[in-house]
């Protein structure tokens, strides 16, 4: 747990289980948010031909409509438990290992 504090740069145990809870809440809020708008798109699993093609294909556009959701899920709920600079400052080095690029300064 200490190698993990010191990599995310927190102090106490208790601000390391609101990340945690945090992570998990928005985990399944993302699934949960997700699933309507999968379906008002007709990307129902049914949608798809029942072969490994198909599903692959289902499970793949699944994760690229969900992982946008996560992405705003985290920061909103990282702001709701008080964590909004760790989350804000995680989001943005996720994104820039995906080759998007945050700029602090104003404009």
């Amino acid at each position: 747990m200490n190698k993990l504090k010191e990599r995310w740069g927190i102090s106490s145990n208790f601000q390391l289980i609101i990340i945690f809870i945090v992570f998990g809440i928005t985990g399944s809020s993302s699934v949960y948010v997700g699933s309507p708008l999968l379906e008002f798109l007709s990307l129902t699993k049914e949608s798809f031909p029942d072969t490994f093609l198909g599903v692959s294909f289902y499970y793949v556009l699944r994760i690229l409509i969900i992982f946008p959701i996560y992405q705003i899920l985290l920061v909103a709920f990282g702001f709701l438990f008080g964590q909004f600079k760790f989350f804000w400052n995680f989001e943005k080095k996720m994104l820039s290992r995906m080759g998007i690029k945050f700029s602090d300064k104003p404009h």
